[in-house]
């Protein structure tokens, strides 16, 4: 191993990051790496002894000791959650430089991180509200200056019949639907360059057929060829993340349901309604884990868990039960 213990920590995260582009992250995946690596190193750089500018710090100066000080005040204000996705970060930087030979051993294994508690699930609230948000945006409104509902259910049927993220749907092209009549799918480019495949049902499928149909209309058969992105906006560009977030926004003010929307999902809940739907309706967590792209089962698994809850709450509402308050006593 070379003598890189001068090497400076500000560079070498620089290194990281570029070798790290590489896994295709998103720009908001990078971003959080960047400010996990960025605030953590900044802490450890006050707390050496003496204190250092950041740019002043280098690896030979992150000791397994100095590493725990500097977590231990990071975690301080931040949740479980946020801890340990730094934690991991961190960890895989220090994999990064044992791989590089510009450290010996990596010293994150020192430093305890918090459990990290599985997300829960924040589907659509109201039995009701997908068949309802659907309708409404499949009819055409006199205040929209140019109203495209074939777009706007062609998205949404997306997220709510095949679970797919944001990032999936920006990635679909017209050539991503396959398959013969009564054999459809899409072809999704999933988290992490996992790629899946997610069945399309007829009815889907016509919603689909349709939009795409008004494309062609709009914009011209041109528009509509299988390497064409296939979620556009109404100047015939792709769609873009923020313009996506806003239509689907849109779509909730329409529908008049914006307070059935959990805090923090938007399109995400549409996803959310999806995977917990198909546990209502008997699916297994394997099946779950599949169509969503999940790379655990435990994270499907939390759906199951969701409609057991659900189950018992309603168990737990009924008359009868409340009749057997009191007829036996211990």
């Amino acid at each position: 191993m070379h003598d890189k213990q001068d090497d400076s920590v500000c560079r070498l995260l620089e290194e990281f990051l570029i070798a790290r582009t590489t896994r295709k992250p998103s720009p908001h995946t990078l971003a959080a790496y960047r400010r996990d690596l960025t605030a953590v190193a900044t802490l450890a750089a006050e707390l050496a002894a003496p204190p250092l500018p950041l740019d002043a710090l280098r690896i030979g100066d992150l000791s397994p000791r100095l590493m725990r000080a500097a977590f231990a005040r990071f975690a301080a204000p931040r949740s479980a959650a946020s801890v340990h996705r730094a934690w991991s970060t961190w960890n895989g930087f220090f994999s990064f430089l044992v791989a590089e030979q510009v450290v010996a051993g990596n010293p994150m294994p020192a430093v305890d991180r918090p459990r990290a508690p599985l997300p829960q699930p924040k589907p659509l609230r109201g039995d009701d509200t997908p068949e309802q948000l659907l309708a409404a945006v499949s009819r055409s409104e006199g205040r929209q200056r140019d109203p495209w509902p074939e777009r706007d259910v062609a998205v949404l049927a997306l997220a709510l019949c095949a679970g797919l993220r944001l990032s999936e749907l920006l990635a679909l092209r017209v050539g991503s639907l396959a398959g013969r009549p009564g054999e459809r799918r899409v072809e999704v480019a999933g988290k992490g360059g996992r790629p899946r495949v997610v069945p399309v049902e007829p009815d889907l499928d016509g919603v689909l057929a349709a939009y795409l149909d008004s494309r062609a209309r709009r914009f011209g058969a041109r528009s509509v060829r299988p390497d064409s992105p296939l979620l556009v906006d109404r100047a015939g560009e792709p769609l873009r993340r923020g313009g996506l977030q806003y239509l689907v926004e849109s779509c909730y003010r329409r529908a008049g349901v914006t307070d059935r929307v959990p805090r923090g999902a938007r399109l995400h809940a549409l996803r959310h309604t999806f995977a917990t739907r198909l546990a209502e309706d008997g699916a297994g967590a394997a099946e779950i884990m599949r169509l969503l792209g999940h790379a655990s089962l435990a994270s499907s698994q939390t759906y199951i868990e969701v409609t057991a809850g659900q189950q018992r709450d309603a168990v737990r509402s009924m008359r009868t039960n409340r009749a057997l308050t009191g007829l036996v006593r211990p």
